[in-house]
């Protein structure tokens, strides 16, 4: 009778009952692939020619206070997506805009929408994806603003309700939220959306993309036929050209070209032996004075705290932005980065 084998399994792949891994064969680890493959060296590619504008801000016909506002921003003359978009707002036509983040495009859809509801009683409802982004515009709106007899309310997940339900109550005419807040507050009955005279939806695509579709439709939905329908998005896909079907009429399209397309961009991988060589080889970097502001992406929000504590431990100033941040401590960690106050 042949003795039983006891221990682990071989390295033939053979089955040992008492073996920890029962009657399974022990997995085998796939063949290594070298990252590199997936990495592009950045090419020399044709020169962008530079954008002559058409107008300057003074040019255009909104108040003098909102000029005003922009003359002290140091804003003398516009974007691209600035430049063709402002003008078609300011006729009251629907718009589609096609640009990137970091291409101006809130001062391009805030700023005619600010001068045209100054002519009615009418609100500015502008959708975002985000809650940072949703901050941001409205810190737009604010110093586009000043000095006009506009209210703005931000609602947003993360913080407390009753605030945004009081800037509803007294007359708010800018609302800037991301779909599921907003929806919150409608069925609520604290949001009326009746009085709306130009909807906004800023990064149409990533909005989507995180599933807001069925909130986006529900709001959509409670808005007044007579309107105007401003729609910016990075990317076009079919649902994307669906919602715009449902939402344009008779829109005018601007696209802006990016400066830079993304086989002009540098990409590398550097080889680390472990986790502590991977933290030395970047805090290296970290510390070059060419590396001014630096993202760094980990695979849990755990990472993420213990990598930015790590980094301010070496003396490199960090901060991470993770899901179990407040919407106040992502704030702060925003401000800090965008002040220089923070290197990554």
């Amino acid at each position: 009778m042949p003795k039983r084998m006891l221990g682990g399994p071989s390295r033939g792949g053979r089955v040992f009952p008492n073996s920890r891994y029962g009657n399974q064969k022990p997995k085998r680890n796939g063949s290594y692939i070298d990252p590199n493959k997936f990495v592009q060296k950045a090419v020399e590619g044709e020169e962008t020619p530079v954008y002559e504008p058409t107008h300057r801000f003074d040019d255009f016909n909104i108040s003098q206070r909102i000029k005003q506002n922009l003359s002290e921003k140091g804003y003398i003359t516009p974007t691209p997506i600035q430049d063709q978009a402002i003008p078609q707002v300011l006729e009251g036509r629907d718009l589609v805009g096609l640009a990137q983040t970091g291409t101006g495009k809130t001062g391009a859809f805030l700023i005619p929408a600010i001068q045209n509801i100054l002519k009615t009683e009418g609100k500015i409802l502008v959708m975002v994806p985000t809650r940072e982004l949703a901050v941001q515009v409205e810190e737009e709106f604010r110093s586009f603003a000043a000095g006009l007899p506009l209210r703005s309310v931000l609602c947003i997940g993360g913080t407390g309700m009753e605030r945004q339900i009081q800037g509803l109550r007294r007359g708010a005419r800018v609302v800037i939220g991301t779909p599921g807040r907003l929806k919150d507050l409608l069925q609520q009955r604290v949001l009326v959306l009746s009085d709306v005279k130009v909807v906004v939806l800023d990064e149409a695509d990533r909005m989507l993309d995180m599933g807001f579709i069925k909130d986006i439709r529900f709001l959509l939905d409670q808005l007044p036929a007579e309107r105007q329908s401003l729609c910016f998005s990075a990317t076009v896909t079919r649902d994307i050209e669906q919602l715009f079907n449902q939402l344009l009429i008779d829109p005018v399209t601007v696209s802006i070209v990016p400066q830079r397309r993304s086989e002009q961009i540098e990409q590398n991988v550097i080889k680390a032996s472990g986790k502590d060589e991977k933290f030395a080889i970047l805090a290296g970097m970290l510390r070059q004075p060419d590396f001014d502001k630096v993202m760094v992406f980990t695979q849990t929000k755990w990472a993420a705290q213990r990598l930015s504590d790590n980094l301010e431990r070496e003396g490199i100033r960090s901060q991470a932005i993770h899901g179990n941040k407040t919407q106040p401590q992502r704030q702060r960690a925003l401000n800090a980065f965008k002040a220089g106050r923070s290197k990554c």
